[in-house]
C-alpha cells in the first residue's frame, strides 16, 4: 500500500427540499385546506477517524464527495425524503485543515471522533406549516436552504510515542527493526527510508509506539532532499531520540545539523524531550568511540548513550530512557484531565 500523508479534497452537502404549495381534494367535501408537506433535509458531510488505515492514498483516487439533496415536499401531507450523508474514513491522526493549509478545522487522535465538514441545507417549509386562523388557504411555501460547498486539506500526523531523528545513513531503520517487530527497508545508501514507517518496541513488559521518518539534511527546511515534509509525523511524540552516525568525520556538526532543521521547522518540536545516541560504535575502536562520545555530550550539554543497532549493545537503556519519559508525558496529560486545567 502506497503512503499519502497530505491530499486536498471536495466537499458538497445536500441542498434542502423544497417546500411544496397544495390543497386537498376531496369528493364531497367543498372547501380543502392546505395540505403541502415540508422539504426533506439535505445529507451532511462528516470525517470520521476508523482503526485500520494508515494512509490517506484512498484520497488520491477519490477526491469528491458529494451528499445526496433533500427531496421536495408533496401534497397530502408528505414531507420530503432527507438527503443521505457522506462520511468520509480516516485514519486516526488526521488533521484537517482550510484551503489554505494552514487553519486547522479539526484534529482527529481517537478512533471514533467525527467532525461535520458541511451542513445539509434544511428543507422548505410547505404552505400547511403556513395555515392558521387568520389565513386558512396560504398559497406559500419556502424554498430549502442551498448546499455547502468547500474545499480542505487531510493531512496525516501518524500516532507515534517516540519519533527517530537524524541524517540519512545515521542507522534509524536499523534501529527500528532491532528493537520493534517492523521491517523498514535497509541499505547501505542515503534515503533508503522513503516514507515514515511505524513499530511497536517492547521494554520491561511495556510497549510503546516508534515512528521512523526519512533522514533530513541541511536545509530540510528549504526543501533540500527529501525536506522536512515528514517532520509533522513526530509533532505528536513524547520525545524524539536523535540517532548520529558514529562513523562520521565530524559527528558534532551532524548533530548540530539536525538541531538546526528542527529550530527552523518551528513549533514545538525543538523544544521536546531529545535523547541522544552515538550509533554504530561497533565500528569504532575505544579511543575513537570515546573521542566523539565525548565531544557530543559537550555539544548536546547532556547524557549521549552509545549503542549498535547491528551489534543490539546498548539498545536497553535507550529504550528505558524513551519508556520514561513516555510515562512522565502519559501522567503530566492524566494530571491535566483530572484537575480540568488546560495550557
Amino acid at each position: 500500500m502506497k503512503f499519502l500523508d497530505l491530499t486536498r479534497v471536495h466537499v458538497k452537502s445536500g441542498a434542502g427540499g423544497n417546500g411544496c404549495v397544495s390543497f386537498r381534494r376531496a369528493a364531497h367535501e367543498e372547501f380543502g385546506g392546505p395540505d403541502g408537506g415540508n422539504g426533506g433535509q439535505g445529507g451532511d458531510v462528516w470525517a470520521e477517524a476508523v482503526e485500520g488505515l494508515n494512509t490517506l492514498i484512498d484520497f488520491r483516487y477519490q477526491q469528491h464527495f458529494f451528499a445526496k439533496n433533500g427531496r421536495p415536499g408533496m401534497g397530502k401531507q408528505r414531507s420530503g425524503k432527507d438527503g443521505d450523508d457522506v462520511v468520509l474514513k480516516v485514519p486516526v491522526g488526521t488533521e484537517i485543515l482550510e484551503e489554505d493549509e494552514d487553519t486547522v478545522v479539526a484534529d482527529l487522535t481517537e478512533v471514533g471522533q467525527r467532525v461535520l465538514l458541511a451542513k445539509g441545507g434544511n428543507g422548505g417549509f410547505g404552505n400547511l406549516h403556513f395555515k392558521s386562523s387568520t389565513n386558512q388557504a396560504p398559497r406559500r411555501a419556502n424554498p430549502g436552504q442551498p448546499l455547502i460547498e468547500r474545499t480542505i486539506w487531510l493531512r496525516l500526523k501518524l500516532i507515534a510515542d517516540a519519533g527517530l531523528l537524524g541524517l540519512p545513513n545515521a542507522g534509524k531503520s536499523t534501529f527500528l527493526a532491532a528493537t520493534s517487530n517492523a521491517r523498514p527497508k535497509i541499505a547501505d545508501y542515503p534515503f533508503t527510508t522513503l516514507h515514515p514507517n511505524l513499530g511497536v518496541v517492547g521494554v520491561d513488559n511495556t510497549e510503546f509506539v516508534m515512528a521512523d521518518i526519512p533522514g533530513l539534511i541541511e536545509g530540510a527546511h528549504e526543501g533540500r532532499g527529501i525536506g522536512d515534509q515528514f517532520l509533522g509525523h513526530v509533532e505528536r511524540c513524547a520525545v524524539l531520540l536523535h540517532l548520529i552516525d558514529g562513523t562520521a568525520e565530524d559527528v558534532v556538526a551532524d548533530y548540530r545539523t539536525i538541531i538546526n532543521e528542527l529550530e527552523q521547522y518551528g513549533g514545538e518540536l525543538a523544544d521536546k524531550p531529545r535523547i541522544t545516541a552515538l550509533n554504530k560504535i561497533d565500528a569504532l575502536d575505544d579511543v575513537e568511540q570515546a573521542e566523539k562520545h565525548n565531544a557530543l555530550e559537550v555539544a548536546s550539554g547532556g547524557t549521549v548513550h552509545q549503542i549498535s543497532g547491528v551489534a543490539r549493545d546498548g539498545l536497553t537503556n535507550v529504550l528505558r530512557a524513551l519508556r520514561s519519559e513516555i510515562d512522565s508525558r502519559n501522567t503530566a496529560e492524566e494530571e491535566t484531565e483530572d484537575t480540568g486545567w488546560r495550557p
